[in-house]
């Protein structure tokens, strides 16, 4: 256990950061009248943040592998929800679940089918025409069922304090530090190639900003930060434990062993059955590998001369890999930033798991077909 907090320390730390940031922030009251003043704008229309939301999320996972970096988002997120009347769960789906599925189907994502295309020696983004397609249709099938359990499990939206009220000046400043922080965040990881230990700054520094323009001063803004720290330690010591599991996976050579046992038996199967079955043991392979771009530098160099001797094409290899570990990202207990979110929104894992795990399926079955149809049509 102290090996994986170690090991994961920069996320564990950028979870405490953020959560004491946020914890000032709502002390100051400005979070709480900004949400109540949206949820008084979108009326009757609340159920259509679902499908906003999730493709707003979707597309950060398919362009950049959003994952760990959500838990900033996590206090924001549960705010709006809870406001709209959706539960929790629904707030983790539209948010790391919905970037998890743009990850996995992503045509374009560097550090899944772009790491595992250049070592299967294809073109970069070649096959990008067919992976969109199955991407927006997998994206249909994601949001559709969010929508089903928001809708069933929603309750009267909460009423708000004082939400037809205008914001005082203080708070509107306070508002304005929020925005400029998540714009430099954002410009940070795209273009300045931040790392937690950057924005988990960031993020401190945004909480001390707002603490003083909030008006809580020293004191206030320090208890404020204790507080958060204390919201999200039962998060930040998931993600550590979630760690040491793969750390004795790894350092027990574990893991050797499972690829090796797994990857073997695909050569004697028809070819379609052996691109389902390399789609499976990606899967079930992201247990003990949480990293899908380790996974694809682990596991491409071994199935890549499988699939030439049997005649299966290398961009279909690239497919199973994508969705058989990009799927699993979202299920895993290995996974820091699903285990983090999970915790952070206060939903406990086994109840993620019910609404997760039957979608799960249905989208390995989907998947399952869309590499079928690759084989047989040569799309991909």
């Amino acid at each position: 256990m102290p090996h994986g907090l170690i090991d994961a320390a920069p996320v564990v730390f950028f979870v405490f950061l953020v959560g004491g940031a946020f914890t000032v922030v709502e002390e100051t009251g400005a979070l709480r009248q900004a949400v109540g003043s949206l949820v008084l704008a979108v009326g009757d229309r609340g159920p259509l943040v679902i499908p906003i939301v999730s493709l707003g999320f979707a597309a950060a996972g398919a362009l950049e592998n959003m994952a760990e970096e959500i838990i900033a988002l996590v206090p924001v997120l549960m705010l709006v929800t809870r406001r709209l009347g959706f539960d929790a769960i629904t707030g983790v789906a539209i948010s790391v679940g919905a970037a998890a599925i743009g990850a996995a189907f992503s045509p374009i994502n560097p550090f899944q089918v772009q790491i595992a295309q250049k070592v299967a020696g294809l073109p970069l983004l070649s096959g990008w025409g067919y992976r969109t397609v199955v991407m927006a249709l997998a994206l249909a099938i994601w949001i559709a069922w969010t929508w089903r359990h928001a809708l069933r499990t929603r309750r009267a939206p909460q009423p708000g304090e004082a939400d037809a009220a205008s914001l005082p000046p203080r708070m509107i400043v306070v508002l304005g530090i929020v925005v400029v922080t998540f714009v430099v965040f954002i410009y940070g990881v795209l273009h300045l190639g931040w790392d937690f230990d950057q924005m988990g700054a960031l993020f401190f520094a945004m909480g001390i900003a707002a603490g003083v323009a909030g008006g809580l001063g020293a004191a206030g803004t320090s208890q404020a930060f204790v507080n958060g720290f204390g919201s999200m330690a039962y998060a930040a010591l998931l993600i550590g434990f979630a760690r040491a599991i793969f750390v004795a996976l790894d350092q027990g050579r574990i893991v050797d062993t499972i690829v090796t046992s797994l990857v073997a038996p695909l050569q004697h199967l028809p070819v379609i059955a052996c691109a389902i079955a390399m789609m499976g043991v990606q899967a079930a392979l992201h247990f003990p590998v949480p990293s899908v771009s380790g996974q694809a530098v682990l596991t491409m160099p071994l199935l890549v001369p499988v699939s030439d001797l049997i005649g299966l094409s290398r961009q279909v290899t690239v497919l199973a890999f994508q969705y058989g570990a990009g799927l699993t990202e979202f299920v895993t207990p290995t996974n820091g930033a699903i285990v983090g979110v999970v915790a952070a929104s206060r939903v406990k894992f086994g109840e993620w798991l019910s609404f997760a795990l039957p979608i799960y399926f249905l989208l390995l079955l989907f998947s399952a077909v869309a590499i079928a149809v690759a084989v047989l049509t040569r799309l991909a």
